[in-house]
This record gives structure tokens, C-alpha cells and sequence, in this order.
């Protein structure tokens, strides 16, 4: 059999790249600004990363058996610890500019406190934010709203529901509850003090700003919130930590975090919203599904999986 030239040079130099090699370029080691832009309807939606962090699976994942995780994992071709999403989601209405939870800050060390710099690049300026909406007060979405003792967003108004104000600002709590979560009645408590008179909690849920209704969710903390917004007939429901990890809690819906303050709610809000949020086709906004954790919820085999929103380059 004869051989080509062509094909000699390809054996040879596989993929042509026989040239002689230029100077090494450094690897750069970073990820692009982690911001993704939508529109919904007449509100620009910018999603906004915080960072990941390592979520211990072994030591948080309740009702759930260890071989089940191993087999989720295995599907899902990922392996523990899982890297856990910290997003959240600006929302400008065109008269405000809203913040849904805003991120770690220092509270997680240096995977995160990555929002300001996100924020910054998708084109807005701290300052600028009128409103700070807070889906519940752990550290890892209220964390980010202070910084050494000083409000994050200078000119914003900060709210969340009573209950879950009265929850972890009340020092008699902190010392019934369990010893782990010593530290989240510290920070929540820090994060709320440079806000003083601009610290807004809704004592009932429903609307809050047009086109924006606070919405109950509970099981998580006692008055964990989520956010549903509308605009020209458009939804997107911000639903804070109704699931932590999505290759485990979306095929078990009744898998929970030891970080739940109520179990058995817990799982009932999530098998709620989960039959919702499929049987409506609804987009989502998730807290902590890969970021930008934008997407939708389709049914599976009995369960849930995640189908990611498509890329869209020209909102």
C-alpha cells in the first residue's frame, strides 16, 4: 500500500504542529468575571458568582445513605467534595436595582467574597444597589453585606422576613440551638449592624416592589424566603437554599443538610417546589446549582434533574 505525503506528515507531526515552538505563553489559572446577563421581560437579571467552595458531603448530607451518594455522584461523573455555587442575582427593574443575597464575603475564606469584583465588572457599582433582599441569614448569603464592620452597600436598604430576623438576632436562640451553628448567630448578627435604620424585615409575605413578591419557603431556617419575579408575563423564582446539592437532592427529594433547621419541612417545601417548578416549566434561579444557576427543573424517572437555561450571547 502506498503511502501520501500527506498522510507521512501527519503520522509524523500529528496535528500539524511540526513548526518550531513559540515562547510559552504563562497559564493564567483564573476564571473569565463569573457574571451571565438575561432579560425577563423588562427586568435585566444578572446572575452573580461568589465562588465555589468545597461542599463536605460526607459530614452535611442527611437522609440519604452513603451508597446512594456514591451512586449519584458516580452518575452525575462527579466525586466528593463536590465544589458547591455561591450565586446570587441583581435585578434592575429600570427604577431599582435590587441585590437577591449577596454572597460569603470573608466568611469562607479565599474560594470566595468573590461578588463585588463580579459586580463591578458586569458594569455596576456597589453604591448603586437600592435594595439588598435576603433569602435567609446564613453566612453564605448575608455574609457579604458587611465587610470589618461597614455596610458592603452603602445606600441599600436590607431585607428579609421577621421571622428570620427575630431568629438569629435573638441572642436566647443561639444558646438552644446546636453548637455548629454558634458561629451563623455571630455573623448574622455582624452582618445586620452597619445597616441600623436601613434594616427593613417584612413582618407578611407578598409583594414587596412591583413585580417582586416575597414568597414563604420554609424548613431551611425559620423564615427562609424566596423571591418571585414577573415582568411581562415572565417568572423567574429565586428560591435561596431549597436545594444544596442537585446530583443528590434533585433525584431524593427527601435528602437534607444538617443545616436544616426543620427536616421534615424541609423536604415537604422542596417536594413542592421541585412538582411546581416542573409542572409550570419555570425558570429558577438557584443559590447553589452550578453557577449561573439559571435553569429549569424537568421530571425524571420518577425524581428531578436540572436542565441548565441555554446560553444566550445577545440579551
Amino acid at each position: 500500500m502506498t503511502v501520501s505525503p500527506l498522510a507521512t506528515a501527519l503520522l509524523a507531526c500529528p496535528l500539524m504542529l511540526c513548526a518550531a515552538a513559540q515562547a510559552a505563553a504563562p497559564q493564567v489559572r483564573t476564571q473569565a468575571p463569573g457574571y451571565y446577563r438575561m432579560m425577563l421581560g423588562d427586568f435585566e437579571i444578572t446572575a452573580l458568582s461568589d465562588g465555589t467552595h468545597a461542599f463536605p458531603i460526607d459530614t452535611v448530607m442527611t437522609n440519604i445513605e452513603p451508597a446512594q451518594i456514591a451512586r449519584d455522584l458516580a452518575d452525575a461523573a462527579l466525586q466528593a467534595p463536590v465544589q458547591g455555587s455561591i450565586n446570587a442575582f441583581l435585578i434592575n427593574t429600570g427604577s431599582k436595582l435590587i441585590l437577591v443575597d449577596a454572597g460569603a464575603g470573608s466568611l469562607y475564606g479565599d474560594c470566595c467574597g468573590k461578588l463585588i469584583g463580579h459586580l463591578r465588572a458586569a458594569g455596576y457599582r456597589p453604591e448603586q444597589v437600592d435594595e439588598v433582599l435576603l433569602t435567609h441569614l446564613h453566612k453564605d448569603h448575608a455574609g457579604g453585606i458587611a465587610a470589618q464592620g461597614t455596610a458592603v452597600f452603602p445606600n441599600a436598604v436590607v431585607r428579609l422576613s421577621q421571622a428570620e430576623a427575630d431568629y438569629w438576632l435573638t441572642p436566647a436562640n443561639k444558646a438552644s440551638a446546636p453548637a455548629f451553628l454558634s458561629s451563623f448567630f455571630d455573623s448574622a448578627v455582624a452582618a445586620a449592624a452597619p445597616y441600623q435604620a436601613r434594616w427593613q424585615p417584612y413582618a407578611a409575605f407578598g409583594r414587596i416592589e412591583p413585580g417582586i413578591d416575597a414568597l414563604p419557603a420554609p424548613g431551611h431556617t425559620p423564615g427562609h424566603a424566596m423571591y418571585l419575579v414577573q415582568s411581562r408575563s415572565q417568572q423567574l423564582l429565586i428560591w435561596g437554599d431549597i436545594v444544596h446539592v442537585a446530583a443528590l437532592q434533585l433525584p431524593h427529594p427527601a435528602a437534607t443538610v444538617k443545616y436544616d433547621t426543620g427536616e421534615a419541612d424541609a423536604q415537604a417545601t422542596r417536594r413542592q417546589l421541585l412538582q411546581m417548578a416542573a409542572g409550570k416549566q419555570m425558570l429558577i434561579g438557584a443559590a447553589h446549582i452550578a453557577f449561573p444557576g439559571l435553569g429549569h427543573i424537568r421530571p425524571q424517572n420518577g425524581a428531578y434533574a436540572w436542565l441548565p437555561l441555554n446560553y444566550d450571547g445577545t440579551p
